[in-house]
């Protein structure tokens, strides 16, 4: 019966505050609109809990209304993303109902899930910066529970109750560590999502026109790349990601099965480039390259076309090691499946760009570099880069083509396949980023979300496949509305700090989320091991945890035995300060006995020690409570003693 008490005002502050720091983490990840509603109406329920509590009729339509708000959100979407934020709404009604004992200890078991949740989303600095305090609050507010339960008296005061459970939390780090860095890592999670089942930003295995508005618009990473030796230069960093086969009249998506069939030969023009990239965990199987991959990553695999996939889902920061080269001949012989492929159209879609392509290919004969080079030019003479297009019907390509004549990379590589395709010109549509930043303080390259791209391939008798980048034969003068003109994109006074921040990041990256199995296999090579297997690295953990544990024990018991009064704790070293000759003190010897004996044996030192001896006994036996400037003196004059030889 003891959870159904009342929640005095002390505790239910204490509760509240855990809450909102828990709900920190998680709030930042959400949609700026729907942490905003739930922010509002946790501070609503708490500022109402105890002077008019919400009636059951009232927290249901709140329930059903917020649980509508969530799926809105995410589209009507389940999935992780979806269930976080679920969570995050409980949390912020449960607020409005705190009136017992028992509501305390699940607002502040809320809190604590809400802040594990931020971590199923980000790892990042930020979110462990903001989960360290909130988890602070939360076991101060469970030991304030734990006291209300019991009827104690805890410590009194803010900086007293957080410093006492910081010690408790310190206690326990070198074990969280050791568990960290030690612990047996599986090569894969127990469980997992399926693919393509939690929102995330980044390039999907599908383009439409418009679509891409988003992507554009988001300055996060993609992935970070690091050069073994000169880089190229930007304008020739096309990082190549899921080609684009299939085509029904206005979507573009893959070739199903075709990251497992065998890659096309490829004779480089060039020596390779060797680089590393370290790649944002997308939940997708996509992987990117340098502008042509000569072998997979580890971990990976290429197709036919030459798009790098995953073994599995990339949920965690994933690096991988790649070799590129510029080709001389690409898949200089097309088999007849992937002709037929890239060759295909819908029927009764874009009539007039089919007219026009056919027209093409009528006055330039047999000559396939002529037809691309008049629908380059075309874009060159008549187009317009903007990336505030007009959305596109039934027909986009015909519409693009005839009436709107203005769009971004999606239009113009769609644009361009359909009227190679209708040519006779086997052609594909490529996608994944293009350029990048160097970051200079980590001689490192940066590619963000807004430089996702979409280019072409066509396919030439003894040549193979050629990229053809339709977007780029825009003339400059007429590029409008580009990424650069788009709000919140960073300015050049505050490329420092940008820079400082994703370079801290990267480290984070590198420390922390990157370490994997394969790595902590590597760990003991610093005493002779060079690939340590899963015993091993769990006969160090299991030492390293034994230790710990054992030196914690030992420091709670020592802890323990302490007195807490620091009348008590000065008198003790006082004492102990003779525990080496023959004045040392018996545990059953009273303070004044102990005192005229020690006094007898140290007769230098005889007064002070009576003095000292006599002072504690009347502050330990005086019938009165003491005041405090007289502990205080005792204190400082039993901590400055020393005796004398």
């Amino acid at each position: 019966m003891s959870t159904r008490l009342p929640l005095d005002a002390p505790t239910r502050r204490w509760c509240l505050a855990a809450a909102a720091a828990c709900a920190l983490p998680l709030l930042r990840l959400l949609p700026a609109w729907l942490a905003l509603v739930l922010a509002g109406i946790g501070l609503l329920g708490a500022l109402s809990a105890f002077r008019w509590p919400w009636p059951s009729w009232l927290r249901l339509i709140m329930t059903l209304a917020v649980a509508g708000a969530v799926f809105f959100a995410f589209d009507f979407r389940f999935g992780r993303d979806t269930g976080c934020a679920l969570l995050m709404s409980m949390l912020a009604l449960k607020c409005g109902e705190t009136a017992q004992l028992r509501d305390g200890r699940s607002l502040v078991g809320f809190g604590l899930f809400a802040a594990f949740a931020a971590f199923l989303q980000d790892q990042g600095p930020i979110t462990l910066l903001l989960a360290v305090p909130a988890a602070v609050l939360a076991m101060a507010a469970s030991q304030r529970l734990a006291e209300a339960d019991a009827g104690l008296d805890g410590p009194q005061g803010v900086t007293p109750r957080l410093r006492a459970v910081g010690l408790v939390m310190l206690l326990a780090l070198p074990l969280a560590m050791a568990g960290f860095w030690l612990f047996p890592r599986l090569p894969s999670p127990l469980w997992g999502v399926p693919e393509n089942a939690i929102a995330k930003t980044g390039i999907d295995d599908r383009m439409a026109p418009g679509e891409w508005i988003d992507l554009m618009a988001d300055d996060s990473p993609a992935f970070r790349v690091r050069f073994f030796g000169a880089p190229p230069p930007s304008g020739q960093m096309y990082w190549r990601g899921p080609v684009l086969w299939h085509f029904d009249g206005r979507t573009w998506s893959r070739w199903e099965g075709i990251a497992y069939m065998a890659s096309p030969e490829v004779v480089a023009a060039q020596a390779p480039l060797r680089y590393e990239i370290t790649q944002e965990p997308t939940d997708r199987r996509f992987m990117f390259a340098l502008d042509l991959p000569l072998a997979a990553p580890d971990g990976g695999r290429l197709g036919l076309d030459l798009s790098p996939y995953a073994d599995r889902p990339l949920r965690d920061v994933t690096r991988y090691t790649l070799e590129s080269a510029v080709p001389a001949r690409f898949e200089a012989t097309l088999s007849r499946s992937s002709r037929d492929m890239a060759l295909r159209l819908p029927e009764g879609f874009n009539p007039r760009a089919l007219e026009l392509a056919r027209r093409w290919r009528e006055e330039a004969g047999d000559d396939d570099l002529a037809v691309i080079q008049r629908a380059l030019d075309l874009f060159n003479r008549e187009f317009t880069y903007d990336l505030a297009a007009p959305p596109l019907g039934r027909d986009s390509v015909d519409e693009f083509l005839f009436s709107t004549r203005s769009g971004f990379c999606e239009h113009y590589s769609s644009a361009f396949a359909v009227l190679m395709r209708a040519a006779g010109i086997p052609t594909r549509v490529v996608t994944g980023y293009v350029g990048g930043y160097r970051n200079p303080l980590g001689d490192y390259w940066l590619v963000r979300q807004s430089e996702a791209h979409a280019w072409n391939e066509f396919w030439i008798e003894g040549r193979g496949w050629v990229r053809a980048d339709p977007t780029a034969a825009v003339a400059p003068e007429r590029i409008l509305n580009t990424v650069g003109d788009m709000p919140g994109t960073a300015g050049a006074a505050l490329r420092p700090v940008f820079d400082m921040g994703d370079w801290l990041r990267r480290g984070w990256n590198d420390l922390m989320l990157g370490f994997n199995a394969q790595r902590q296999s590597l760990i003991l090579r610093p005493v002779g091991i060079e690939h340590a297997s899963a015993w091993q690295v769990g006969l160090v953990f299991a030492t390293v945890a034994g230790l710990v544990l054992a030196v914690s024990l030992v420091l709670m018991l020592r802890e323990r035995g302490r007195p807490r009064d620091p009348v008590q704790r000065a008198w003790r070293r006082f004492v102990g300060r003779f525990a080496r000759g023959p004045a040392a003190k018996a545990a059953h010897e009273p303070a004044l006995s102990w005192g005229w004996r020690a006094a007898a044996l140290h007769p230098a030192d005889a007064d002070a020690i009576r003095a000292l001896s006599a002072r504690f006994a009347a502050w330990q036996y005086a019938p009165a409570e003491p005041d405090a400037e007289t502990a205080r003196s005792l204190v400082r004059d039993l901590r400055a003693f020393r005796p004398r030889r």
